[in-house]
């Protein structure tokens, strides 16, 4: 009998007993699960809310290295999604690392709509809410110059922003998987062409838009994702690591907001049926939106796997702006996976930093 041989009763005992030791971790971690045990905190760095306008918060978050960068960094969100993705939780946290790195990081949290405000309207978040957050964040910083990092349709807002405001104070610019040509929308522009998507009857039926309405949209884009998320779950259920980031990715993707009823119309119109924003036709509050009037420097970050805001939607919004300094970003991963969780902690969170800290002096 060869040493070999003799080992392998050895091997298939321990390997029939850490599988049986990992089923029965699947079947209690599986409830857990299930039941929304020990739901998992979100959203815990140090921070203040300096200004208030309805549903709206600016945050300024506690600085956390020594040195600090001079330009100050304003995240803005998109408004169909809550704000915590970028601050996840620690060790997991985008706004975290920012912090660690030595930018002074703000944020525009839109929050909740409320019924009464299914009349607000790109103007108002483009003419009135950006510009008033942004004359905060210089008076707490005691600085002119604000940096913006916009995610999905947050870069949009950021966009529209400059492209109204000749003297935006924006002197940098991060985009990260933000739609501007909306030819290239995929699935998402087939289902709401005007020839059978009433978006008229729709918000004046419902006003806002539900939460779940926009969540099955995204969703069956790609309908077997949920399938494949629980295999993949249950696979690795005995893995402490990848239930806490299942769980924390999966408590934001189904924790949505509606989106405002008549913004809602109008981005169909304008922007989904008639895309303006590229053939330079958009025009808010009776002034016609330019993206060449932004001449900061500009990254572009897209996501290779994105189903949301497609590579087709994504990649010609530097060839919109009057920017010199500007530079594409191709990364793996999708709309999510882009900011958040294992890939963005090795892929878009340093190339940020990179990009962003020599630009911030």
């Amino acid at each position: 009998m060869t040493a070999q041989t003799a080992q392998e009763p050895a091997n298939i005992a321990d390997i029939v007993t850490k599988e049986v030791e990992r089923t029965i971790t699947r079947a209690q971690r599986g409830i857990d699960v299930l039941l929304n045990r020990d739901e998992p905190e979100v959203a815990k760095t140090p921070r203040d809310v300096i200004y208030r306008r309805g549903t709206m918060q600016l945050y300024h978050y506690q600085p956390m290295a020594e040195e600090v960068y001079r330009i100050p960094v304003v995240l803005v969100m998109s408004l169909i999604s809550k704000a915590y993705i970028l601050d996840l939780t620690p060790g997991f946290s985008f706004v975290e690392f920012l912090l660690k790195n030595g930018f002074d990081v703000y944020m525009i949290d839109w929050g909740v709509p409320r019924p009464e405000d299914k009349k607000l309207k790109l103007e108002d978040y483009t003419l009135d809410f950006i510009p008033s957050c942004v004359e905060k964040i210089q008076d707490e910083s005691g600085e002119k110059d604000v940096s913006f990092i916009g995610y999905c349709m947050g870069g949009l807002l950021s966009i529209l922003y400059g492209g109204l405001n000749p003297a935006a104070p924006m002197t940098n610019l991060v985009t990260i998987a933000c739609p501007v040509d909306f030819d290239g929308m995929g699935l998402f522009k087939q289902w709401t062409d005007k020839r059978w998507f009433d978006v008229d009857r729709i918000v004046d039926s419902l006003g806002n838009i539900p939460p779940e309405m926009m969540y099955r949209s995204f969703e069956l884009l790609r309908p077997a994702d949920r399938l494949v998320a629980y295999v993949r779950l249950w696979d690795n259920l005995w893995n402490d690591l990848y239930v806490k980031q299942y769980r924390l990715m999966n408590k934001w993707t189904s924790d949505q907001i509606p989106f405002p009823g008549e913004c809602f119309r109008q981005t169909t119109k304008e922007l989904s049926w008639e895309n303006k924003l590229v053939k330079g036709e958009l025009e808010l509050g009776g002034k016609r939106v330019d993206p060449k009037l932004i001449t900061c420097p500009v990254l572009n970050a897209m996501a290779q796997h994105d189903h949301i805001a497609p590579y087709e939607a994504t990649r010609g919004l530097t060839s919109l702006l009057g920017s010199e300094d500007k530079e594409d970003v191709l990364l793996k991963g999708g709309h999510v996976s882009l900011v958040a969780g294992p890939n963005a902690i090795l892929r878009l969170w340093p190339k940020v930093n990179e990009w962003l800290s020599v630009r911030s002096v």
